[in-house]
C-alpha cells in the first residue's frame, strides 16, 4: 500500500470532499479512506493500493484540486526532509525504473514563497542518483517539492515554510477543463449562463458517467450539458422559455456549444417544454439529473396555466383562420407564477420516479442568509440526501443538494407540501434581505 499526496485548490472548499468521494466511486475499484482530509488544509495524504494510473484518473477528473503525488518524505526543513525521504526509502524502490526517465524539479508554494536558489535546493536532492536529462518542457517524470507557509499576518506573506513535502507527480487535475469551458469564450451564453467551475463540480458530485443520460429540465443555455457532455455522458434538456433553446440563430444556439468543443456527438437534443408538465415517455432511463431551477432572481418562477382560470374558461377554442389558436406554431401558451417549494417537490418526485436505484438528482436551491430560522431542506421519501454544500454570498447563499434515488422500499423523511420558507426569496432579494416584518 502506497502513500499518495492530494493536492487541493482553496476555492468552494465545501465542495472538496463530496467531490472528490464521488469520483473515487466512478474511478476506483475500492473505497477511499478519506479520513485525513480535512477543509483547514489544501493538502491530503490517502493510502492506496491501486495503480499509479487509477489514482491518476481518480485526480485525472476532479476540478477543485492540482495534482497527486507518490509521496517520498515530508519534513519541516530541508534537513529534515532529506532525512525522512531516505529514511523511508521509497525512491530506492523505484529509482531503478525512473533512474534513466528525463525528469524536472517543480516547486508548489502555499501562502508563501521563500524566494531560495531553486538550483541549490535541487541539488541537495543529489543522493537520488537519477541520470536521466533534464528536460523542462516534456519530462517523463516531474518531482515536486511542496512548501506549505504561515503568512505574518493578512497582509504580509512568510519567507520561511513550516513544511515541506516532496513526491513524484502522478497526474494533474482536470482544473485545465476551466480554460476551455470558459464562459467568455463560449459562443452562445446568457444571464443565467452557470460558470464553468461548478457546472463540472456539480457533475462530478452528481457522478455523471460515460455513455449514460444526463437530463437537465430548466436547460437555460446549456451550462450543465455542456459539462455532462465534457465528462462523456449523452446530455438532453428541456425549458419553458423557447427562446433559451433556439437562440439567436444557428450560429448562436447550445449546439453552437457542443461544436465548439467538439463534442456534438454527446448532444441529444434540447426541448421547449414545462418540466411541470413534463412530455418525456415514462420508458426513457435517465441516468443523472443536474439543473439549476429558476429561484426567481432574473425572473419569476412561471409555469403552463392561467392565472385567473375562469377568466381563460372558453379562450382554448379561439379559431384563427379556421384553425384552433393552440395548434398554430406561433401560438404563445399562457403562463402563471409558481412556488419554489411546489417546482422543488416537483423535481423530487420526478427524480423518485425515473432515476434508476442509486442514480443521482443534483440541483441548486437559494438561501437568504439573514433569516434567523433554520433552512429547511426539501427531502422526499424515496430519496437520500447525500450531499448539501453551501456557496456563499454576502446576504444570502445557494446550496448544491444531491441526492440518491433508494427506491420504494427506502422510507426516509419527506417534507412534501410544506411552505419551507416563510418569505418570497425573489422579493427579498431585491429588497436586499431587509427584516422580514413579522
Amino acid at each position: 500500500m502506497k502513500e499518495y499526496l492530494v493536492y487541493l485548490v482553496q476555492s468552494h472548499v465545501g465542495f472538496r470532499l463530496a467531490e472528490l468521494e464521488s469520483v473515487a466511486e466512478l474511478a476506483l475499484r475500492g473505497v477511499v479512506d478519506l479520513s485525513g482530509y480535512s477543509d483547514e488544509s489544501p493538502y491530503l495524504v490517502v493510502r492506496m493500493e491501486e495503480s499509479d494510473d487509477e489514482v491518476a484518473a481518480w485526480i485525472g477528473r476532479c476540478v477543485l484540486a492540482r495534482g497527486v503525488y507518490e509521496l517520498w518524505g515530508q519534513g519541516a526543513d530541508y534537513e529534515a526532509l532529506h532525512r525522512d525521504v531516505q529514511e523511508r526509502g521509497r525512491f530506492l524502490e523505484y529509482r531503478e525504473r525512473y533512474m534513466r526517465d528525463s525528469f524536472k524539479f517543480e516547486f508548489e508554494c502555499y501562502r508563501g514563497n521563500s524566494k531560495a536558489n531553486r538550483v541549490k535546493q535541487i541539488e541537495s536532492f543529489g543522493y537520488l542518483g537519477f541520470e536521466g536529462k533534464i528536460d523542462m518542457k516534456r519530462p517523463q517524470q516531474v518531482y515536486t517539492v511542496l512548501e506549505e507557509y504561515v503568512p505574518v499576518s493578512e497582509n504580509e506573506s512568510s519567507t520561511v515554510p513550516v513544511m515541506l513535502r516532496f513526491g513524484r507527480l502522478i497526474g494533474r487535475s482536470d482544473r485545465s477543463a476551466m480554460e476551455k469551458y470558459d464562459l467568455k469564450k463560449r459562443p452562445y451564453k446568457g444571464t443565467t449562463s452557470f460558470e464553468a467551475e461548478l457546472s463540472l463540480v456539480s457533475c462530478n458530485i452528481a457522478k455523471v458517467a460515460p455513455g449514460t443520460i444526463m437530463y437537465d429540465p430548466f436547460a437555460g443555455t446549456g451550462s450543465f450539458l455542456v459539462a455532462g457532455g465534457h465528462y462523456g455522458a449523452l446530455v438532453m434538456g428541456s425549458d419553458i422559455d423557447g427562446r433559451m433553446i433556439r437562440g439567436n440563430g444557428a450560429a448562436q444556439n447550445i449546439s453552437s456549444n457542443f461544436k465548439k468543443y467538439g463534442e456534438s456527438g454527446k448532444f441529444l437534443d434540447v426541448m421547449t417544454m414545462d418540466f411541470t408538465h413534463n412530455a418525456l415517455r415514462s420508458s426513457l432511463q435517465i441516468d443523472t439529473i443536474v439543473c439549476d431551477p429558476p429561484y426567481g432572481i432574473r425572473e419569476s418562477i412561471k409555469v403552463l396555466g392561467a392565472r385567473d382560470p375562469e377568466r381563460f374558461v372558453g379562450k382554448e377554442n379561439v379559431e384563427i383562420d379556421g384553425k384552433k389558436a393552440y395548434l398554430h406554431r406561433d401560438y404563445i401558451p399562457s403562463k402563471k407564477p409558481y412556488a419554489l417549494d411546489s417546482l422543488l417537490d416537483d423535481i423530487l418526485q420526478f427524480a423518485s420516479e425515473r432515476l434508476p436505484i442509486n442514480g443521482r438528482l443534483a440541483f441548486w436551491m437559494p438561501t437568504a442568509n439573514d433569516e434567523n430560522i433554520e433552512t429547511i431542506i426539501p427531502l422526499h421519501e424515496n430519496l437520500e440526501l447525500k450531499y448539501n454544500c453551501v456557496q456563499e454570498f454576502n446576504k444570502w447563499s445557494r446550496r448544491l443538494l444531491v441526492y440518491i434515488n433508494r427506491g420504494d422500499d427506502f422510507h426516509g423523511p419527506t417534507n412534501g407540501g410544506t411552505k419551507r420558507s416563510q418569505s418570497n426569496f425573489r422579493e427579498r432579494y431585491f429588497k436586499n434581505f431587509c427584516p422580514i416584518q413579522s
